[in-house]
């Protein structure tokens, strides 16, 4: 029997941050490190790209706007620039492109979102990251131990 500790599997994953708003990169900062997860935060593209040359991450967020096609563009462009293939979920806030509270995926693992609050941020990133038989990483409430 092995036991699957999933605080364990929350500080595993890596979650890159890309925007460049001080502000809004501190907070979304803060809330995911008080979830658990690491992070790892840039304020542009090429930054971004720096940081992934020496570990990749298991999810990256980031601040976007414009059509699903050119959205796609830039994520493919910033995947290629940093050797970073379609199995990692690239999550893109675009704030005036979609309904507040949606979420689209455009495809290549790519996602356009709106949160209109943490909880629902965090639901997406739990399913995305697939470390967890939940779907994605152990909510708070959820037994953080599973013997299998």
């Amino acid at each position: 029997m092995r036991v699957v500790d999933f605080r364990m599997i929350k500080q595993r994953c890596l979650i890159l941050v890309v925007e460049d708003v001080y502000e809004t990169r501190a907070g979304i900062d803060t809330l995911l490190k008080s979830n658990g997860y690491r992070v790892a935060l840039a304020s542009a593209g090429r930054e971004a790209i720096n940081i992934t040359a020496p570990e990749r991450p298991d999810l990256i967020l980031v601040s976007g706007s414009g059509l699903p096609n050119n959205v796609l563009v830039k994520v493919g462009r910033m995947r290629k620039e940093a050797a970073v293939g379609d199995e990692v979920p690239v999550v893109v806030f675009c704030a005036h492109d979609i309904p507040e509270g949606e979420e689209v995926a455009i495809g290549g693992n790519v996602y356009l979102t709106n949160p209109d609050n943490f909880n629902q941020l965090r639901s997406l990133i739990a399913r995305l990251l697939p470390e967890s038989p939940h779907g994605g990483v152990a909510n708070e409430e959820e037994e953080q131990t599973l013997e299998l």
